[in-house]
């Protein structure tokens, strides 16, 4: 067995063996409002449930290791001690990948992943729509660990109301954990689905992606697409060039012939294929061919 002294190691080296290590973990979907009311959506994987009595959620955005800057997340929490935490489902998990991307202040996360708006009762900031529970807290305290990059901060949060879906609930109004299908997190680009294992998705482009509403709205409203594919279609940097597309449809031209009359709903059926082994570049590609 190979051991280490945590101060021999670099913080990210030592920060990917906790993520790997402590695993999976469940992911608290924070949506937030600044002290302008302009929303903010990011995933955060070091969050559990503390109490019931009184119903306790902690959360810790931590400085960024690269730079030691804070997120978004921890700036607006300090400024209106509020928050809603939303569970992620494998429906949303592609569009919450997506709204982890670190995007500049201001730009809404809920229109760069597709994901919906909805109003809360007792807090300010939104609540994921397509969240299946959703839970508006105010935040009680907040806990600095450290003033370096990688240091955790402890948003201890209240739950004041308590949303859930009918869909995974049975007669009694008890939660269904397979009708649930959360995912939580480990380490790199690892996910774990709650009813079949470890999956991966890679992680957002650090060039930032063209986000689900720069995607055309054919497309967007695609009633054969899903969010997920919303998701990974919104993180790319550019839309393939026109030369790219002609060059595919000469490279596929023999297995679809009649690509270029295919109705939208066939295009859509084939790219969510496409998309169902990852290839995005080909997905792109088929739908703007």
């Amino acid at each position: 067995m190979i051991s280490f002294d945590p101060k021999d190691l670099s913080t990210g080296r030592l920060h990917g063996y906790l993520l790997s290590a402590v695993a999976p973990r469940p992911i608290a979907f924070a949506s937030t409002i600044d002290a302008e009311g302009n929303p903010n959506l990011s995933p955060f994987s070091f969050f559990n449930v503390f109490s019931a009595n009184p119903p306790i959620l902690i959360f810790s955005p931590a400085r960024r290791v690269r730079d030691n800057t804070v997120k978004h997340t921890l700036e607006n929490v300090q400024a209106t001690k509020e928050v809603v935490i939303n569970v992620v489902n494998y429906d949303i998990v592609q569009q919450t990948s997506l709204s982890s991307t670190e995007y500049p202040k201001g730009i809404n996360e809920f229109e760069k992943s597709g994901l919906t708006m909805l109003k809360s009762d007792k807090v300010k900031p939104f609540r994921v729509a397509e969240s299946p529970i959703q839970m508006e807290c105010k935040v009680n305290d907040i806990i600095s660990l450290g003033e370096e990059g990688g240091a955790g901060n402890l948003v201890i949060c209240e739950v004041v109301k308590l949303h859930i879906t009918e869909e995974v609930l049975d007669d009694d109004n008890v939660i269904i954990q397979e009708k649930l299908d959360l995912v939580a997190r480990a380490g790199g680009n690892y996910y774990n689905r709650a009813k079949s294992g470890f999956f991966e998705i890679p992680k957002p482009l650090q060039n930032l992606g063209i986000g689900v509403d720069a995607i055309p709205e054919e497309i967007r409203g695609s009633m054969i697409l899903t969010g997920n594919d919303l998701g990974m279609l919104g993180n790319v940097s550019k839309l393939p060039t026109q030369q790219e597309i002609d060059e595919f449809v000469v490279e596929v031209s023999e297995r679809y012939p009649n690509i270029k009359e295919m109705s939208v709903r066939e295009k859509h059926k084939i790219a969510s294929n496409y998309l169902s082994y990852g290839d995005v570049v080909r997905a792109w590609k088929l739908l703007l061919s």
